[in-house]
């Protein structure tokens, strides 16, 4: 596990590469953050992802600004669909595809603000499977999903800020002829696949809201599971290591 640095079109961006043990090439996953950007957090989920033997990395995408700003910034790539966010993704996507450690074949898994940037990047560059994790569903998701990779997506039940998405994506994906596996984890809320619990502020602030956030280990672990076999099925071309 180490940090490294990769060059976009708007500049360096820093990230952290997840190496599975054992030896090469592996398949590579681009790693795309919650609103909180590259905390311990997604390295944690970064170190998961390698464990399933994935060359993971995972971008810094707010390129080390302040977070208020980033964060805005991020949510109107997000909503205009264009900006330098997107650019990273596809930049890492080429930086980690070219590494001898990998084996070209690319997957991408993104987390709340980064689940909806996974799914708009599923039909816009060549990845190979999606991973989308309690990420927001445009309105016009149907023009946006035609022609994109398999993708898998999960949601908490309990998670108020993405009602009815899921089953607005399971439908758009089917119209679409999209290979998808879209669930919902009925006692779970947002970011359940976290590793820890939102900053304290932030976590008062959902409290107040009414919005059931944070890890819920059983849900997880079945989210889990379900990724490594839909990406061992599209990035390794057989059955998950766990199975």
């Amino acid at each position: 596990m180490t940090d490294i640095a990769f060059t976009t079109p708007a500049g360096e961006r820093d990230a952290y590469l997840a190496q599975p043990h054992g030896e090469g090439p592996w398949p590579g996953v681009v790693i795309v953050h919650e609103i909180f950007g590259l905390n311990a957090d997604m390295r944690a989920l970064s170190d998961r992802l390698a464990a399933m033997g994935y060359l993971a990395l995972a971008p810094d995408f707010y390129g080390g600004g302040t977070w208020w700003r980033s964060m805005r910034g991020a949510l109107g790539e997000l909503e205009t669909g264009s900006g330098p966010f997107f650019d990273a993704i596809d930049a890492a996507r080429a930086w980690l595809a070219a590494d001898e450690r990998c084996t070209g074949t690319m997957g991408l898994a993104g987390f709340s603000l980064g689940g909806g940037y996974a799914l708009l990047a599923a039909a816009r560059y060549p990845f190979s499977a999606v991973s989308v994790n309690y990420g927001e569903v445009p309105d016009d998701a149907e023009n946006l999903v035609a022609g994109a990779c398999p993708i898998i997506a999960s949601y908490g039940g309990r998670d108020r800020t993405m009602r009815g998405r899921p089953e607005q994506l399971r439908h758009v994906l089917a119209a679409a002829g999209v290979e998808h596996d879209v669930k919902t984890y009925a006692l779970a809320g947002h970011s359940f696949l976290s590793t820890q619990g939102y900053p304290r502020g932030v976590a008062s602030l959902a409290k107040i809201m009414g919005m059931s956030a944070g890890p819920h280990a059983e849900s997880a672990e079945d989210a889990w599971r379900r990724v490594d076999a839909f990406f061992g099925k599209h990035l390794r071309g057989q059955p998950s290591l766990s199975s």
